[in-house]
């Protein structure tokens, strides 16, 4: 249906022109919000009607006349109606939605996918700090940040993914005395241990660990430990070793990876953050009042200006000692890095307590005057995540001390069904994780509603293969034989996967794409539940297979998205279908 809808754009595109040359309007086609008005919508003569000063129902009648002379129209439309103050609805021939059958069958996995753009794309994700197990909360950064970076890479974008982490400061210093309290035989209650220090379990595994002298690999450092507990430096490197090693254990667990890693050291070692201050100063967007330098976000939007770097203080001798960067400075070193190495969208998904970060990061972007665009980078913040188990909230792990962790809640369900629920609702919206909803095997737990969609279907096509059907050449099938009302509402939903996809990428919104699953597998569901398959007529048969295969690899397809498997079997029993 591709090709289809392609030709009524033109189509629909002329005929505009038709009424209103000149008129500058992107118009396109939308889906009706009930389908009972039709297969697409046109709303142009609406958005017209103010520019040309005329009525919106008359103009819609120009557009139906100018459409119905258009060839493709006359192909594939079966009908057009003018609806309330100047909505066009459309309704397509069978043929027309049979099309996208033969078209998802012969694209297979590339269904939806778009060719390479040549764009890069960098998504910074998860970025957490090397001091604990990953929480709920990175889980859910890791599930949007890698279903997003998919959804560029079906747009046909370059995606890099990049995980950044502060491996230096007063957190790292804090891991490094937590460590070596517990390497001296400390533990949390004891009148020696660390007023601010770490408590989780893990910590002591990490001194049992350094006691030992082991090594350890992380997928950007290794290390081995001195043993001395004395070695505060080796207790830290080593402490940062450990828990990047973890951290890429549970990444690995839930089936994300990274292309890269980069250190917050790295930007003062390598003079990027003087440079960037350096040159904020000269070009006369900074300040010193009080003794701290300032740097004028208000230029920029911001509600005030904002620290650069803090005023002097006096240690304990006397002397005085210069103030750090505040912690937006090196964000914004880091960002003109990103817009260096060439990627000319760059994509941050980050918990929502970084929104106050956003001004000041693009306000000092724009200040350094090095040809970056407003509004750059591109943000997705979320919000946190509760979790729910016998109908209790769960707020510690015996691991982490004081949250639950991302491993916590793989090890209580699965990989598949955390991935799904993490990214079955947008970003901006508080979740409650329902751990006893993400184990029930029925249509309530929405990742088990998909998987046994696609596992149903598998049944069936492995029913038909034992009857000796020839599952190779259901492209060849009789597609007009399909015209049951659920199959045609069946077909419409394959047909919007591509647009779909395309929204949801503009709109950096992947969770439109679980919405999208979810709408299939229930629109695979209400044809099940209506029709046979392995009829005794086998043209018929064939047809229907047809469109079942083709729903298989559209479920396995957005699944992949997201990614979740799509598995051939489930624990509940799929095979309900028999001949007729």
């Amino acid at each position: 249906m591709i090709q289809v809808k392609n030709a009524l754009q033109t189509a629909l595109e002329a005929a505009v022109g038709q009424v209103a040359p000149g008129h500058g309007l992107a118009v396109t086609f939308e889906s009706p919000r009930q389908a009972a008005h039709g297969d697409l919508a046109v709303t142009a003569a609406m958005a017209l009607a103010r520019p040309l000063q005329k009525n919106p129902r008359e103009l819609a009648q120009a557009l139906v006349d100018a459409l119905r002379a258009q060839p493709a129209v006359q192909e594939w439309v079966q009908a057009l109606d003018i609806a309330g103050p100047g909505f066009i609805n459309l309704r397509l021939t069978p043929a027309a939605r049979q099309t996208v059958v033969a078209e998802v069958l012969t694209q297979g996995a590339c269904f939806g996918r778009r060719a390479a753009t040549g764009q890069q794309v960098m998504v910074e994700f998860v970025s957490a700090n090397p001091t604990g197990p990953l929480h709920v909360g990175h889980g859910r950064q890791a599930a949007l940040g890698d279903a997003l970076c998919n959804l560029l890479e079906s747009q046909g974008a370059q995606v890099q993914r990049e995980f950044y982490y502060n491996d230096a400061g007063v957190q790292i210093a804090t891991l490094a005395t937590s460590v070596q309290a517990r390497a001296k035989g400390f533990k949390p209650g004891d009148a020696q241990w660390p007023e601010a220090a770490y408590n989780g379990d893990y910590i002591a595994d990490i001194a049992r660990d350094f006691l030992a002298r082991a090594s350890v690999q992380a997928d950007d450092r290794a290390f081995t430990a001195s043993g001395d507990v004395n070695d505060l430096d080796s207790i830290g490197q080593f402490a940062v070793a450990y828990l990047r090693h973890e951290q890429d254990l549970d990444l690995q667990a839930f089936g994300v990876r990274f292309d890269h890693y980069y250190l917050e050291s790295g930007l003062y070692t390598s003079g990027r953050v003087e440079q960037t201050v350096q040159r904020l100063v000269a070009a006369g967007k900074t300040y010193e009042e009080g003794g701290a330098l300032w740097l004028r976000s208000t230029d920029y939007g911001d509600d005030k200006d904002r620290v650069m770097r803090k005023s002097a203080t006096v240690d304990a001798e006397g002397q005085e000692m210069q103030g750090g960067y505040t912690y937006f400075v090196p964000d914004v070193a880091y960002h003109i890095h990103k817009w260096e190495r060439g990627f000319t969208q760059v994509i941050n998904v980050q918990g929502s307590d970084h929104h106050g970060t956003i001004a000041r990061v693009r306000a000092g972007l724009q200040a350094a005057g090095v040809g970056i665009p407003q509004g750059w980078p591109d943000y997705v913040l979320h919000k946190m995540v509760t979790v729910m188990r016998g109908g209790q909230e769960v707020k510690i792990s015996k691991r982490a001390g004081s949250y639950v962790t991302l491993r916590d809640l793989i090890e209580w369900t699965s990989r598949d069904a955390v991935r799904f629920f993490l990214i079955s609702r947008k970003a901006d919206t508080e979740f409650t994780f329902d751990v006893d909803l993400a184990l029930q095997q029925n249509d309530e737990n929405p990742v088990f509603y998909v998987q046994y969609a696609h596992a149903r279907i598998c049944s069936v096509l492995e029913q038909f293969a034992h009857g000796g059907g020839d599952l190779s050449t259901l492209s060849d099938a009789n597609l007009a034989l399909l015209s049951a009302p659920t199959e045609s509402a069946l077909m419409l939903k394959l047909a919007q996967y591509p647009d779909m996809l395309t929204s949801a990428a503009r709109d950096l919104a992947p969770h439109d794409v679980a919405f999208f699953a979810r709408d299939l597998a229930g629109a695979f569901h209400s044809y099940y539940a209506a029709e046979r398959f392995l009829v005794s007529d086998p043209q018929l048969a064939r047809a229907r297979l047809a469109l079942l295969q083709a729903t298989r690899q559209v479920l396995a397809n957005a699944l992949a998205v997201v990614g979740v498997s799509a598995p051939q079997r489930l624990e509940r029993p799929v095979h309900e279908e028999v001949a007729a």
